[in-house]
């Protein structure tokens, strides 16, 4: 059996002033067949009728290509004229079989004739754009597998749709939502569709931290006769080091699941700060709440103060560390300074003329002194005061107070 028949006609004028019109070679091609005939005729119709060719009610006539009717003068020189003869095409649905005798050029207009609108989702095979002509005529047949109502759930949010795919994979690239990378389903993706037509995609994505943590720069004090007592001078800048911790995180839909530690490294070493402190000692006077004073150091302290039932503790106590009975005008410094400075002569503003007498053990962390009071003269002290060292200087300086 021959799939189809098609005939061509081609026409060739020639005008000449004052001459007839010469009759046109017309070469029709009907399936396997070629007929040439001369005319001068323009209807489809008459141009079969003179060639012997017959065509049936469901065959169709195309003109370059271009379906025609079969009275449709055609005035394109040259033309082909060709004749596609209607077979019988087959279409199984899920409610049945339906015969149609068509001469449709593809699968998409077979079904349109046949008056089925199939679901965007429904599988056709063959697909829905496939010329006619590629069908085997002795078996030529359409099947159409309807698509299941199926409800996917991803990315926070649930779709309804439906889908004749094969497997959950195919089903869910239809949708537009493809697995990606480390992502899964609930039904694996090459598992059938689920008889209730729930699909869930599970998002999973990883992620590598680059977890810097700051190497703190060292100091380095170097003595300098060029820089004033209590300043530093900054001889390098220093810079902090970092080590790069390398964390793989895992999260499903948005979820951390798991953290792993792989590795971590020193990406730059810390560079020491060099400083250089001062010992150059400067005797300078000033006159300080109307006192006037000879000093060789000026100090920002914090000062606090004591007296023999104001320790801290739940007992009395009036003998300093010098052995001496605590009064106004004493003082208490960090122990170890205490040490190498006791018997100091100070001034401090507020407070009045004073010796470092006494070890305060808790007076660490910054540049600190207690004021000594008896219970009879006590005042609370909390405050920054300039505390002034005066001549004169010692044998051994203290060149650092921190």
């Amino acid at each position: 059996m021959k799939l189809h028949h098609s005939l061509v006609l081609t026409f060739t004028y020639f005008l000449f002033a004052c001459q007839p019109a010469t009759p046109s070679i017309i070469t029709i091609i009907d399936g396997d067949e070629t007929v040439t005939v001369q005319t001068n005729e323009q209807a489809p119709s008459i141009l079969l009728a003179q060639a012997g060719v017959t065509i049936n009610q469901n065959d169709r006539i195309l003109i370059n290509g271009v379906p025609v009717t079969v009275d449709e003068p055609i005035t394109n020189n040259p033309m082909t004229l060709q004749i596609r003869r209607a077979v019988m095409v087959t279409i199984n649905t899920s409610v049945g079989q339906q015969q149609i005798q068509t001469s449709a050029l593809t699968v998409g207009e077979v079904l349109e004739e046949a008056g089925i609108t199939p679901n965007i989702r429904d599988t056709i095979n063959p697909p829905i754009n496939s010329p006619i002509s590629s069908l085997d005529p002795s078996n030529s047949s359409i099947t159409i597998i309807p698509a299941l109502d199926i409800t996917i759930t991803a990315d926070g949010k649930s779709m309804q749709t439906k889908s004749s795919a094969r497997t959950v994979g195919e089903a869910l690239a239809e949708a537009g939502i493809p697995l990606l990378g480390l992502d899964y389903s609930l039904p694996p993706e090459n598992e059938v569709l689920p008889p209730d037509g729930q699909i869930k995609v599970i998002r999973v994505s990883e992620s590598v931290l680059l977890a810097q943590k700051p190497i703190p720069f060292e100091n380095e004090l170097i003595a300098s006769t060029e820089v004033p007592l209590d300043q530093t001078q900054i001889l390098s800048p220093g810079e902090n080091g970092v080590s790069v911790q390398r964390i793989r995180v895992r999260y499903e839909d948005g979820q951390e699941i798991s953290r792993k530690t792989e590795d971590e490294t020193m990406v730059r070493p810390p560079k020491t700060r060099t400083l250089a402190y001062g010992t150059k000692v400067e005797i300078k006077t000033a006159v300080v709440n109307g006192v006037e004073i000879e000093y060789w150091r000026a100090v920002e302290m914090y000062a606090t103060s004591y007296s023999p039932c104001n320790l801290g503790t739940s007992t009395c106590g009036s003998t300093t560390a010098s052995g001496k009975q605590l009064k106004k005008g004493m003082v208490a410094l960090r122990t170890d300074l205490y040490f190498s400075l006791r018997g100091q002569p100070l001034y401090i503003p507020g407070y009045g003329f004073a010796t470092v007498e006494d070890a305060c053990g808790g007076c660490v962390g910054k540049p600190w002194i207690d004021l000594g009071f008896t219970d009879a003269d006590y005042e609370p002290w909390h405050s920054v005061v300039t505390v002034y060292f005066l001549t004169p200087v010692p044998q051994n300086v203290v060149f650092t107070l921190e």
